[in-house]
């Protein structure tokens, strides 16, 4: 505590001195502080008043915490990047922190956070406002704990179900990604700090993730992963971009100039700033002219402290510019501008965070996001007053997170403390919202068995009207997982408990798609993914049907790793000693990434892209598709709950197009009906899904001649046919 009041003291003493700067400056000493001005101009003025030290302190951050390199620097927060406050030019400390599902380090209130669940179930939800209000929710609690630059906004598509990260990111499909990591990055920078967006590019893998090179023909990745990121950034706007850590085509992605200067900032016009990740950067003047702006941490992290010393001496020798260098400051000033954190700094003494009302948008989203894969005779929902045994997965405690540099620690605590590995990309964390509570609430008797012993979880489900068995696989940064199967003996608990209960219940809490052997025996099966700092109620809620699930799958769900695109990730595997593969070919399945790759190849997964049940029924009529008054494509379906019980359903539109090819997800809509009604809805097609890379052109092109488009209610299971002839046209991307 008393570390805290000297942070807070200090950070306080810093901000007061900067207050007290800019009142007394008079506009010609401070022209920037001129709010009438543009983000650019007030940025120029500022670097034109810099001197060359202030231009170089202000191009690398420092790690904000305690390490074997140095203490804890002064003024920072116990935070991933730092970069002290600069009282003659009035600019406020930078604080950086991990805040990909929630904020990561405790900040001037001392005190944890909420999580938000696996972004994977956001991007399940198919529902952007859901995605921005968690992004709200978390530039909110960052703002309040003295963050202004959060390290999130993660869009990396899902290659490989086995990746440790994907929980991370938003699934397979780079229009879906797109919208969804968009929308999260609007909703935490409209709190006035600055959001990432990362990791620029193909950082798609974990296992040697710091030298792998990611082999994918330029136009194909355009096709995938580029247009993941260019979506998102056209629709949230991120202050800065983090470059990954792999390889693309044999070169460093932070000193891929091609990616960082030509696609990024010149063909897309970004004009924020280019941070590295975490141990990055591997050169001065070449990543400089590359396009890189920021080294992060460097002087803990990489080889070298490549942007003070080396840079240093590259711009005295002329191999880098000194208009590089002010474009390198100027960049980044001007994202601080822009997102208000040079107007409205963030506070230096801690206000009150809402964390109960953040509880609340944290398990809204699980609630959106879930996905019920089966269900068995409509088994779901659950009965009020039945007896159920509550089985395995730390049920009476609480719901498992990832790990790595995004795991949240709640504001409660870890509900599960001492797991392995307590080191990174450990501890595993358990938010403290346990179902096992909250099915309590609900059911005449509960019980609870841990579920390591098939023969006990047998004899708990007996007795029980209803078993809710809880399993779970722990995934993290860092490492790959070798296979799609469960851990620690999990399949036979399950087993047992169906042979001794036919009315057993699934929950799933892993990182994506895992091998269920007992599948056809089962009742009912959800998938919770990760479910954040609202989990347990909100899994109650929907096992009971207060909420009907309403989730679609981001992604396709392989019967097992023969149907992926590699059998086997080399050097996978937590502590694996194995060494990492140099290469990794995406050529193989190229742009068509996932369902694509199933379609492609004629594969059938166990459950496709876009699936999703629900305690309800809907029927589509009316389909069709024309040109919208703004000359694009507009789908309309008329969407009818005949069910019993209100729910949401989400019509999906695929589209093959004049060229052929797989389909691609071009358009969809999320719709809430009461029993019996009816809604015609609209749905806009993305002109990017339309449209094809010409790289003659360096353009997106579509194609004049016919479109044939499928309404779906998954990537394989069809309601409807339309065709659309189009002109040919050009589409840019713009925000929406």
């Amino acid at each position: 505590m008393a570390d805290t009041a000297r942070r807070t003291a200090l950070a306080f003493a810093i901000t007061a001195g900067l207050a007290g700067t800019a009142a007394a400056a008079t506009p010609p000493a401070h022209p920037w502080m001129d709010r009438s001005l543009s983000p650019d101009k007030r940025a120029e003025l500022i670097v034109a008043a810099m001197t060359d030290d202030e231009k170089f302190r202000i191009i690398r951050t420092d790690f904000g915490m305690k390490s074997d390199k140095h203490g804890e620097p002064e003024g920072a927060l116990g935070n991933a990047g730092f970069i002290p406050a600069n009282p003659r030019l009035g600019l406020p400390a930078i604080q950086e922190t991990d805040a990909g599902l929630g904020v990561t380090k405790h900040g001037i209130d001392n005190a944890g956070a909420i999580s938000l669940p696996a972004s994977l179930a956001t991007a399940a939800s198919f529902d952007p406002a859901v995605a921005h209000a968690g992004g709200r929710m978390i530039g909110g609690e960052a703002r309040g704990k003295g963050y202004n630059v959060l390290l999130s906004g993660g869009v990396n598509l899902l290659r490989d179900p086995r990746n440790g990260r994907n929980f991370e990111y938003a699934g397979e499909d780079p229009i879906l990604a797109g919208y969804i990591v968009g929308a999260t990055i609007k909703g935490v920078q409209e709190r006035q700090v600055v959001s990432t967006i990362k990791h620029f590019a193909a950082n798609d893998i974990e296992s040697g993730r710091n030298t792998i090179s990611s082999q994918i023909d330029p136009v194909a990745l355009r096709e995938s992963d580029l247009k993941a990121f260019e979506i998102a950034i056209a629709h949230g706007d991120p202050g800065s971009v983090m470059s990954a850590y792999n390889r693309v085509n044999g070169t460093y992605s932070g000193e891929h100039e091609w990616l960082l200067n030509d696609v990024l900032k010149k063909e897309w016009g970004f004009k924020g700033w280019v941070m590295s990740d975490w141990g990055g950067v591997h050169s001065a003047g070449r990543a400089a002219n590359a396009g890189l702006d920021q080294q992060s941490a460097g002087e803990v992290f990489d080889a070298e402290l490549f942007f003070d010393k080396p840079l240093r001496e590259a711009v005295a020798k002329g191999e880098v510019s000194k208009a590089r260098l002010d474009d390198m400051a100027k960049r980044i000033l001007r994202s601080l501008i822009a997102h208000g954190v040079l107007d409205n700094p963030v506070p230096v003494k801690a206000g009150k965070v809402p964390y109960e009302a953040d509880r609340a948008i944290a398990k809204a989203a699980l609630e959106a996001g879930a996905v019920l894969l089966r269900n068995q005779d409509g088994l779901l929902p659950l009965a009020k007053g039945k007896s159920v045994a509550v089985i395995g997965g730390h049920a009476d405690k609480g719901v498992m997170a990832g790990g790595g540099s995004s795991v949240v620690t709640d504001v409660q605590g870890n509900a599960v403390p001492g797991l392995e590995p307590g080191g990174w990309p450990g501890p595993v964390v358990y938010h403290p919202s346990a179902p096992l509570t909250f099915i309590g609430k609900r059911a005449s008797k509960v019980s609870f068995d841990a579920g390591t012993d098939p023969a006990a979880a047998a004899k708990a489900a007996a007795g029980a009207d209803v078993a809710v068995v809880f399993v779970t696989k722990w995934a993290a940064e860092s490492f790959d997982t070798p296979d799609l199967s469960l851990p620690d003996n999990q399949d036979a608990v399950v087993a047992a408990v169906i042979k001794a209960n036919p009315r057993t219940v699934v929950v799933l809490e892993t990182n994506g798609p895992v091998k269920m052997p007992w599948l056809d025996q089962v009742g009912a099966v959800m998938q919770a993914w990760y479910p954040g700092s609202g989990g347990g109620e909100a899994i109650a809620r929907l096992l009971y049907g207060e909420v009907a699930p309403s989730g679609r799958l981001p992604l396709s769900w392989p019967k097992d790793e023969s149907q992926l695109p590699r059998a086997t990730v080399q050097g996978a595997g937590l502590n694996s000693k194995e060494k990492p593969a140099d290469t990794i070919d995406y050529n193989i399945e190229g742009a068509d990434v996932g369902y694509r790759w199933y379609e492609k190849t004629k594969r059938q997964p166990l459950f496709a892209f876009g699936y999703g049940l629900t305690y309800t029924a809907f029927d589509y009529s009316g389909f069709a598709v024309e040109k919208g008054k703004d000359g694009h494509a507009v789908a309309h379906v008329t969407v009818k709950n005949r069910g019993k019980v209100a729910g949401a359903d989400v019509p999906q539109v695929y589209v093959t197009g004049p060229d052929g090819g797989a389909r691609r997800l071009a358009g969809w809509a999320k719709v809430t009906l009461k029993p019996g009604d009816s809604r015609r809805v609209d749905i806009p097609l993305e002109p990017l899904a339309l449209a094809r890379w010409d790289d003659a052109g360096k353009r997106w092109h579509v194609a004049a001649g016919s479109y044939q488009l499928k309404l779906g209610r998954s990537a394989e299971d069809f309601a409807g046919d339309a065709t659309i002839t189009l002109p040919e046209s050009f589409p840019v991307v713009k925000a929406p």
